[in-house]
């Protein structure tokens, strides 16, 4: 590698140098994070060799950003070094603990020099995977937003309105369905609860889309509704009430992003020629098998062999071996997201034959719940990448 580039990124600038086989400084420069700046770039890797048959490669610590979109969109080779990596590689050359953003971008350009082979490009996945990836992080992000919005609700009730809990304490139905939600607006405090007419209760039901047993449930809500409870202070109840409304259109706002976002999801995976083969398999479905190709990506090249795709997942154990002490632990570096859908399609994968004879087996030899779900998306991830190199669909 002739001439690696570092660039070392911040909101309003970014720090860019340029090194030669030997290490040694050829040009820095402090661009700003607009037309101008990338034009400046630009111009100043054409300076030092940059063409279209033989494109200077770039670290930087993120993946993220228009800076990064605009460097992988030329082609070339865009490398995302960790943060802490840059920080173990600035300890080699001083021990005076100094830092600057030149400095950091002139070794993030050695670190291409020396050791380009120990790092991974980002991969080249498509557009579409790619515009995949943005609604897939987005509506879990919402998911995970709603259950937090909904933990927090059933904490404020359990302080002034136990009936509700336990009027909502059915299969599935809970505090953040249509009808929980529904039933809340109209009486947000248990006195205004506790006088909700059949009538009220049956009007509130049908706006949540409720369409069968209307009459029943609204009895049964009723009755929950009007038994005896634990009051607040009159006053501190009101109080309440207007806390747990706030509460309650946050958590509107959260389902209707959370359902907007899946559909939009949904229809973009669809399009995707992967989505068959994903889809294929025992316990991933539209969401899921979205964010697994979110975080694979379509980049055939971008992982060696399944081993390195189960790593990459979290779900291979690491082996730490020192003299005769030999550990084999939980793998803490891994992609979140990616291990985040894979403990659910575990999950869900157990009603088919194969994953749950597989689930039996790793139970029976002492694994926990945890560690044999781990083990069986272990196992499904692998035939993924095994499908998805040779086109097969699952079996």
């Amino acid at each position: 590698m002739k001439v690696p580039c570092g660039i070392d990124w911040a909101e309003k600038h970014h720090d860019v140098a340029l090194v030669d086989s030997d290490g040694k400084l050829l040009a820095r420069r402090r661009i700003s994070d607009d037309v101008t700046g990338w034009q400046a770039l630009v111009d100043l890797l054409a300076d030092h060799g940059d063409h279209a048959d033989e494109q200077i490669p770039v670290a930087i610590e993120t993946s993220r950003g228009l800076l990064v979109s605009c460097l992988r969109a030329t082609g070339r080779r865009v490398y995302a070094i960790n943060p802490l990596a840059v920080a173990r590689y600035r300890e080699r050359h001083t021990v005076a603990r100094s830092k600057s953003d030149h400095a950091d971008a002139f070794t993030l350009a050695n670190i291409l020099r020396v050791d380009a082979a120990h790092h991974r490009p980002l991969p080249e996945d498509s557009e579409l995977v790619q515009s995949i990836a943005v609604l897939a992080r987005a509506q879990q992000d919402a998911v995970w937003n709603r259950q937090q919005l909904a933990n927090q609700r059933r904490s404020l009730l359990r302080e002034f309105f136990p009936a509700v809990l336990q009027a909502f304490q059915v299969k599935n139905v809970g505090l953040t369905s249509r009808e929980a939600r529904a039933v809340l607006t109209t009486a947000p405090t248990p006195t205004e609860a506790a006088k909700l007419t059949k009538a009220r209760l049956r009007a509130a039901l049908r706006r949540a889309g409720r369409q069968r047993n209307l009459d029943n449930r609204a009895e049964q809500l009723g009755a929950v509704l009007r038994q005896q409870h634990l009051h607040q202070l009159p006053m501190v109840e009101a109080a309440l009430g207007h806390q747990a409304r706030a509460l309650l259109l946050q958590l509107d706002a959260a389902c209707q992003a959370a359902d907007d976002l899946a559909e939009a999801t949904s229809q973009a995976f669809h399009q995707h020629p992967d989505a068959a083969i994903i889809v294929g398999f025992p316990g991933l479905a539209d969401l899921t098998g979205a964010r697994v190709l979110a975080e694979i990506g379509d980049d055939r090249a971008r992982f060696a062999d399944a081993r390195a795709l189960k790593a990459y997942a979290g779900s291979a154990p690491v082996t730490r071996a020192s003299g005769r002490s030999t550990a084999v632990h939980h793998r803490k570096g891994k992609n979140q997201r990616l291990a985040a859908a894979g403990y659910v399609w575990a999950f869900a994968s157990l009603r088919a034959p194969g994953p749950r004879a597989h689930y039996d087996h790793r139970r029976g030899a002492g694994d926990r719940h945890s560690s044999a779900l781990r083990n069986t998306f272990n196992r499904m991830i692998g035939c993924l990448h095994h499908c998805l190199q040779t086109g097969e669909l699952y079996d």
